[in-house]
């Protein structure tokens, strides 16, 4: 194979190779792999002598080729390639002097072609550049701490944080710092055999590692135990109310069975399994406090609506609120068609609901003549009350703001509580929590949804237009997401001369600043398929479920974190149709931390690995709303895996004291 990159040796760099291929950025390239272009090279070449699309979109380098550098310059930039100073990655090129340097999508090697006058007199492989590329592997090895790789920060239980530097002849080589100023940093061995002692550290911050042998670390221990102790009495004294509290239990009906059945899904193993933990906290004289989580796009919300079908068909109200007013629309829309072969009554109540609609909705309300009602925060305002209110279902609680959640604690006295959330829980969390609270978990993905093929790219308008062609070329539709409303405009014009050339391309922008009439209606031409291409801020991230939406396009994604780009891509590929995601970055952007958060994406692309992507950004995130935000610097101080474990021992200890 001619262009099959040799060993990444430091002295094979100046091996010339006699031809180079170069793929377009499109698509169908981005999908087929290095592999597939080395195992197909042949019948390449054969199409390119005849076919106009492989001469459009392949090149062949060869040497001594005649063409003049600013030719392929050029022909590059029509690729859809982006020129940078330094390459980083796939899909970018330079240009220093007489040497043109490129690293093709379709190799996993870079590589530099030298010009003498215009013709091209030698072709290389060119080194990759390690420092912010982050495309190392974990290191496999036996132990349970998965995914580790050296530079990872570690928590030893006695010892405090240090820097994992790799395993040698069956220990842990971790670095603590220098015992004093310029000295050496201090090296510990720890066995393999005493893993336990070891917690990988998760936290937003880059931590203070410790010496060897210092005060620091006891004392760090000492006052975050002291302070998980009293949160702990905290959450006791909480849910001790519930105690005491009791209704009558909510029995199963006939109606329940028709009401499944018309599901028009197969269940997945665990929502069957989260809808009968729910069947048996109704059933229980005790009111109910569970926390359903789960990815999104996961089943939450059928499981939600089984939850308040049961309270219905036992005589009680039930309220769902949602923290955003997309999102109690879209709740509002999906209960209406889920319940609308059933007696059931449903009513929202928002900053959208009609003036002359809020009193009859109120008195309806009060007087049990409505079964579900849908809203925001307004829900919990003082004149909104319910006759026999029983469940309050509640999305993403931890968006809500102090006062909101001071009232769902008056709440959760009263009635039965479930709680929707799609940040994933740490197992350590749920051991904390498993004694105060009740969690459901969805990890398996609904049947026959397919991964998001994700790309990482240079921004390049050409292959973001490239992707928009490919995805109205099938009849879908694209979320573009621009996250700054100030030139959210200007964007949409790019994108419109971009697209002249497709003329049934039609473009909505939505973003927060918007009037929120003017936004739902935007969105319901999306829905009905007017318009085919949602311009939009991350505002997207909740709420929106368009099954013929499948290419999410990022303008660019080193803007996002992690835990909102990985929310945001599951906006797509919510049916049966492959889904793409892309991922535009523009280098003079990028730092170590960004290309970390972009290759987790890309390395997490298989459906369910939230929990994965939780260990890299998203636990610390659920940790802190479900504990509370002050907790984070308590968790950022000693990591999240251990503070769990300290919550947790707080907990039992306090328990059996009782």
């Amino acid at each position: 194979m001619s262009n099959a990159p040799p060993n990444t040796k430091k002295t094979e760099a100046a091996q010339e190779i006699s031809e180079v291929m170069i793929a377009a950025i499109t698509p169908q390239f981005l999908e087929r792999g290095v592999l597939w272009f080395q195992e197909n090279e042949k019948q390449i070449k054969e199409a390119l002598k005849t076919k106009a699309f492989w001469k459009d979109n392949i090149a062949i380098l060869e040497k001594d080729l005649v063409i003049k550098p600013s030719e392929l310059l050029r022909r590059l930039t029509d690729f859809g390639y982006e020129r940078t100073n330094i390459i980083f990655g796939k899909g970018e090129f330079a240009n220093r002097g007489n040497i043109i340097e490129v690293w093709p999508i379709n190799t996993d090697q870079p590589f530099a072609v030298e010009f003498f006058g215009n013709r091209t007199e030698r072709i290389m492989p060119a080194l990759k550049k390690e420092t912010p590329a982050i495309r190392t592997k974990a290191l496999k090895t036996e132990s349970g701490l998965k995914r580790l790789k050296a530079g990872d920060y570690l928590v030893h239980l006695d010892h405090g944080i240090g820097i994992f530097r790799g395993i040698e002849h069956n220990y842990f080589l971790i670095e603590y710092a220098p015992p004093r100023l310029g000295a050496n940093p201090d090296m510990l061995r720890v066995p393999l055999a005493q893993e336990k002692k070891l917690n990988l550290y998760i936290g937003f911050e880059t931590p203070t590692v410790h010496r060897l042998g210092g005060s620091t670390w006891a004392t760090t221990k000492r006052k975050i135990k002291e302070g998980a102790e009293k949160l702990a009495k905290e959450l006791l004294a909480l849910y001790a109310t519930r105690e005491t509290a009791s209704r009558q239990p909510y029995y199963a009906d006939h109606m329940e069975r028709t009401f499944a059945d018309a599901f028009p899904y197969t269940e997945t193993p665990d929502q069957k399994r989260a809808i009968e933990e729910i069947y048996g906290d109704l059933e229980k004289e005790k009111p109910m406090d569970r926390i359903l989580c789960g990815d999104v796009g996961f089943g939450k919300t059928e499981v939600a609506m089984r939850a308040a079908f049961r309270a219905i068909l036992n005589g009680r109200q039930v309220a769902i609120i949602a923290p955003t007013t997309i999102l109690a629309s879209e709740h509002e829309r999906t209960f209406l068609e889920r319940f609308k072969n059933v007696p059931v009554r449903i009513a929202s109540l928002s900053r959208l609901t009609p003036s002359k609609d809020i009193k009859r909705i109120l008195r309806e309300c009060d007087n049990g003549g409505i079964d579900i009602l849908i809203g925001t925060h307004r829900l919990l305002s003082r004149d909104v009350s319910f006759k026999n209110l029983g469940l309050v279902i509640v999305d993403e609680e931890q968006r809500f703001g102090v006062k909101q959640k001071e009232r769902f604690k008056h709440l959760r006295s009263n009635v039965d509580i479930l709680n929707l959330s799609a940040t994933p829980i740490p197992r350590t969390l749920h051991l904390a929590l498993t004694h105060l609270r009740d969690i459901s978990r969805i990890d398996t993905p609904p049947e026959g949804r397919m991964p998001i093929k994700n790309f990482i790219l240079p921004r390049s308008i050409k292959t973001i237009r490239r992707a928009i062609e490919n995805e109205l070329s099938r009849g879908g539709q694209i979320y573009f997401l621009h996250n700054r409303v100030e030139t959210i405009e200007i964007m949409r014009e790019k994108l419109l001369r971009a697209l002249r050339a497709i003329p049934h391309a039609k473009i909505e922008i939505i973003h927060g600043k918007m009037n929120e009439r003017a936004m739902l209606r935007a969105l319901e031409r999306f829905r009905n398929k007017e318009c085919n291409i949602l311009l939009a801020t991350t505002i997207i991230e909740n709420g929106l479920d368009f099954s013929n939406a499948n290419t999410l396009i990022v303008d660019n994604a080193v803007r996002l974190g992690l835990s909102q780009a990985y929310q945001i891509r599951g906006r797509i590929g919510r049916g049966d149709r492959q889904a793409y995601a892309y991922f535009f970055y523009k280098s003079h952007h990028l730092t170590e931390k960004a290309l970390r958060r972009l290759a987790a994406l890309q390395e997490f692309e298989e459906l369910g690995s939230g929990y994965d992507i939780a260990l890299r950004d998203l636990e610390i995130r659920g940790a802190g709303n479900i504990l509370g935000r002050e907790q984070s610097g308590a968790i950022n101080r000693v990591g999240l895996n251990l503070y769990c474990q300290i919550l947790a021992d707080a907990v039992e200890q306090l328990k059996i004291r009782k």
